[in-house]
């Protein structure tokens, strides 16, 4: 394990921790935990548990993840970059279709009562809003079972790296008139490269990880980050624990990785450390700029869009249920299951709480998660931003809700994972002694 030296007593969050990871069988392989305050400044700096369930090699905070949708913040922020300087517009349908003009041609699937599918023309255009909001009408085929079932036997891979597999695909309502998480943001980060002209590693690197000092973040892995990546773990159903492939491989292997050649999936194709990713949460607490190289990536209105309920029509789509089309990813249940129904908003690539909750977050905070089971969240009220990463699959369950001990926060993505992240959160809060809302 390492440790980072803070200011604070976040003795009970690393015990927490170490607990978790120990013994013949850990309930959690490896995790990682970092939290900051509004200057950048360590709260909680920790890793503990090992790369491999069973194996010698340490978690240490230089250990890299793949951080999956958590990729999704870095693609809002370099979108909401574009529309200061007024080369994106968020409702400029006709904009937009001059940049993706396979967007209008995408139909809308449809099945009818005897279970037959057709594929009927949009209503309306799609708009880049739409896109950062999720309502666009994508979905993710591994938790849509009429997606999926109508690919078949093809099928469709989220996750090959493929251009085609990822972009390519039946809307799966008309765009405007739903809520469904999916592939957006990653046409999204297609629209940052031909608005650009640079790759969106390209356009990351010089005008949100250079300016934040960040250095192991990457769509493409460095032969060093390679060798420092976490390995990928299954729980079964009966909650243990094995070792799995990365789900992300073209990233991984040559030449793929060595000759910077594989799609930049802006939805969930980035690698990093969760210590570097940090650095994003940081510069969101102090409403766009840098608190340790003082870069401003965003201005501070900016910033406050982007915490704006942008689906107050939809304000408990959080609770709609997901019946899972591939149940080694994902298992069925709600999109971010939560206790007494209470509602939420969605800002631009992320959710927003509309209660304070039980472990301390105020009100307004953002927060979003990775499907292999990190979390992160920032509190700008209270100057707290913190992700938990560790690299679990599936996420869901059904009876989550009713076993865990405080209110869901966020999409349950393993069960020992959420409990931990709430009371290391929790942990955290009670050491700066802020339980404000």
């Amino acid at each position: 394990m390492s440790v980072e030296q803070s200011t604070r007593d976040v003795s009970a969050a690393i015990a927490r921790m170490d607990e978790a990871t120990s013994g013949q069988n850990p309930r959690l392989p490896g995790v990682v935990s970092i939290a900051v305050a509004r200057d950048g400044s360590p709260i909680l700096s920790h890793a503990s548990g090992n790369m491999k369930l069973g194996g010698e090699s340490p978690m240490t905070l230089d250990s890299v993840f793949w951080i999956a949708s958590c990729t999704k913040l870095l693609t809002g922020i370099a979108c909401m970059q574009l529309v200061e300087q007024g080369k994106l517009a968020l409702d400029d349908a006709v904009g937009l279709d001059r940049l993706a003009p396979e967007l209008k041609e995408l139909n809308v699937l449809t099945r009818d009562s005897k279970g037959s599918y057709t594929l009927v023309p949009q209503e309306r255009q799609i708009t880049l809003r739409m896109l950062m909001t999720h309502t666009s009408g994508f979905g993710y085929a591994f938790d849509d079972i009429k997606l999926c079932d109508w690919a078949r036997p093809t099928g469709i891979d989220d996750f090959s790296g493929r251009r085609e597999d990822v972009l390519l695909r039946p809307l799966v309502f008309q765009p405007g008139t739903g809520f469904q998480y999916g592939v957006s943001i990653d046409w999204v980060g297609v629209i940052i490269e031909r608005a650009t002209k640079m790759t969106l590693q390209e356009y990351f690197q010089k005008y949100i990880l250079a300016p934040l000092d960040i250095k192991d973040l990457a769509f493409n892995l460095t032969r060093d980050m390679k060798q420092r990546l976490a390995y990928m773990h299954q729980r079964a159903a009966d909650g243990s624990l094995s070792v799995t492939d990365h789900l992300l491989r073209h990233a991984l292997v040559e030449p793929v990785y060595a000759t910077n050649e594989s799609f930049c999936m802006g939805g969930c194709g980035c690698f990093g450390t969760p210590r570097e990713y940090s650095k994003i949460l940081a510069m969101l607490l102090n409403n766009g700029t840098c608190p340790k190289t003082k870069a401003q990536i965003l201005k501070s209105e900016t910033i406050q869009q982007m915490f704006t309920d942008q689906i107050p029509q939809y304000p408990i789509y959080h609770n709609d249920y997901c019946q899972s089309a591939k149940p080694t990813l994902a298992n069925s249940c709600p999109i971010i299951p939560k206790l007494g129904n209470p509602t939420d908003g969605w800002g631009l690539t992320f959710m927003l709480s509309h209660e304070r909750s039980e472990t301390g977050r105020a009100a307004g905070s953002a927060s979003w998660e990775g499907l292999a089971n990190l979390y992160w969240f920032a509190d700008r009220v209270n100057g707290i931003a913190m992700i938990f990463a560790t690299q679990i699959l599936p996420y869901g369950g059904e009876l989550w809700t009713s076993l865990l001990p405080l209110p869901i926060l966020t999409t349950c993505l393993d069960l020992e994972a959420v409990r931990h992240f709430q009371a290391i959160e929790k942990d955290v809060y009670e050491s700066c002694s802020l339980r404000t809302g």
